[in-house]
């Protein structure tokens, strides 16, 4: 098995894509807007990577967080609010905030287990900082970490009653970067002193299933190396200071943040201590180059990949209208005393 998580060209499978993934056995996949045009066209997609495979539970992935970020879109799948939709109702009501996430995020997740998606890339425990990219922004819990922490724990908890593995990201933290690490490659002069405030927000969380790295350089760690790249940062700190235990990737290789080519990327990721890498264009030139240059899963994070999917399914079509929209009745309920009191 190729440690590898790939994206794919369009709505269907190419016959390249096929063979080629039949021979690279990746770990998983990711999904964009290009993939989902609907619900019948997406769930025959995820059906044909499934017999490429053989396996039900297989890693097949998106990130559909809510707000901007969303790639099952409108008007074929439900919307679903940013994060800072629930900071706001945290501050005057944190009981109804918690449940309001574990509603909104169980929704948001039955939509994806019926078209076969078994993980989504949320929650962010990012903490909001003053000063730092809107990369971040509306997306985030709010700026203390264990009111992040207490909503992201909701998140996964809501994804796992509908059967999806939820990602904690982006550790150790992008919330204090002051540019967008899709564009280039943000550096952040803070000491480790202030580092482990942003830290707080992952540790109560370090039993989550899934985490993602963040390509970001933290001088007061490694001075070189961006956290996806960094042996010291995954072992020292994502291991070690925040204590997470579950499978690690990569942010997508592709980003600007990082140098070289992606294949060099993808290989130097596996070599400081990721267990996946995420490569999301389905360009075929670089998912072979990564292909030939990864070593076969090693058998730790193939425990680790298999524990992440362990509780993850998908659901019969059609069998989800009443238990969403009650589930979405809730949420409303309680987000509407945040409007009561503005």
């Amino acid at each position: 098995m190729t440690p590898a998580i790939f994206g794919l060209s369009g709505p269907v499978l190419t016959a390249d894509e096929r063979a080629f993934f039949q021979d690279s056995d990746p770990a998983g996949y990711v999904l964009f807007g290009r993939n989902a045009q609907n619900r019948e066209q997406l769930r025959t997609l995820t059906d044909a990577l499934r017999s490429i495979h053989g396996r039900d539970n297989l890693y097949i992935s998106v990130d559909q967080e809510g707000g901007r970020v969303a790639r099952m879109k409108a008007p074929e799948w439900r919307t679903y609010p940013a994060g800072a939709v629930f900071d706001r109702l945290y501050h005057l009501a944190p009981t109804s905030a918690i449940e309001a996430v574990r509603s909104n995020a169980h929704a948001l997740g039955l939509d994806l287990a019926e078209v076969g998606i078994t993980v989504d890339y949320t929650p962010l425990l990012d903490i909001r900082h003053e000063g730092a990219d809107e990369v971040m922004g509306d997306r985030v819990f709010g700026a203390d970490p264990l009111q992040v922490a207490a909503l992201g724990r909701a998140s996964l908890q809501g994804l796992a009653r509908a059967g999806v593995a939820g990602c904690i990201k982006h550790m150790p933290g992008h919330g204090r970067a002051t540019v967008d690490s899709h564009k280039e490659l943000p550096t952040v002069i803070a000491s480790a002193e202030e580092l482990d405030a942003d830290l707080a927000a992952f540790r109560p969380l370090a039993n989550a299933p899934i985490g993602m790295t963040a390509h970001v350089r933290y001088p007061a760690w490694d001075g070189d190396n961006p956290a996806t790249l960094s042996p010291t940062i995954i072992k020292d700190i994502i291991r070690g200071e925040i204590g997470f235990s579950g499978l690690l990737i990569t942010d997508d290789v592709d980003m600007e943040a990082l140098s070289g080519t992606v294949p060099e990327r993808a290989e130097q990721a596996i070599a400081a201590g990721c267990d996946l890498v995420l490569n999301c264009w389905a360009k075929m030139d670089d998912m072979q180059g990564i292909a030939a240059r990864l070593p076969a899963i090693s058998d730790g994070a193939k425990g680790r990949l298999d524990a992440a999917l362990a509780n993850t399914h998908v659901t019969a079509p059609d069998d989800l209208s009443e238990q969403q929209e009650a589930l979405l009745a809730k949420r409303d309920a309680l987000l509407g005393l945040a409007e009561q009191t503005a």
